[in-house]
């Protein structure tokens, strides 16, 4: 059913954010820890997503969008965690030959980390560049491991449609990566 924007504007005026939270941040936690990659860093993102939601709450337009809104501002909180972690290795390592110090590391090189690193950034970035619709399928079947039936159910879908959805999101992540990577090899 589609409501008209007058509809839209009373329906966000009585968002209660408490309610959306609540029902939201779960969800949104197990994205934050498959992104940040550890239990205290998702926490800390979680918390600081939900206050900027609560400051930025008058520019959601739809109920509906609040966790995929959510979602999408922890993101980009998380990367910029891990860009500055990233750094921070490679700023102390510049001080120390500084120093003449010769370090002997066991774990992967900073270099390694970083391609990593550079690599979730290009599949969110991949993500991110689908449409919405997609988007959501995407995230809800392949980052939050919904079944199918689940997610057809949460997006109103059929099954076939589901996969169709899947697919063709799959298959835009996959092209737009390898347009990516060609890039950056170029460069």
């Amino acid at each position: 059913m589609f409501r008209t924007n007058e509809e839209d504007c009373c329906r966000i005026a009585e968002m209660n954010f408490d309610e959306l939270a609540r029902e939201h941040k779960d969800s949104v936690y197990r994205q934050m820890l498959r992104v940040c990659g550890n239990h205290a860093d998702a926490e800390d993102v979680l918390i600081e997503a939900l206050l900027r939601a609560y400051r930025k709450l008058g520019h959601l337009r739809e109920a509906v969008a609040f966790r995929a809104w959510l979602a999408q501002i922890a993101r980009r909180l998380c990367w910029q965690l891990r860009e500055r972690e990233a750094l921070a290795p490679l700023l102390q390592l510049s001080a120390m030959e500084d120093e003449g110090t010769e370090l002997v590391s066991p774990r992967e090189a900073p270099d390694v980390d970083l391609e990593r690193q550079e690599m979730k950034t290009m599949l969110w970035k991949a993500i991110n560049e689908l449409p919405e619709d997609a988007r959501e399928v995407y995230l809800l079947r392949d980052l939050e491991e919904l079944s199918g039936e689940e997610v057809s159910n949460r997006l109103g879908l059929t099954i076939p449609a589901m996969k169709s959805r899947l697919h063709r999101a799959r298959k835009s992540v996959r092209e737009r990566l390898d347009e990516m990577l060609i890039v950056r090899v170029e460069r």
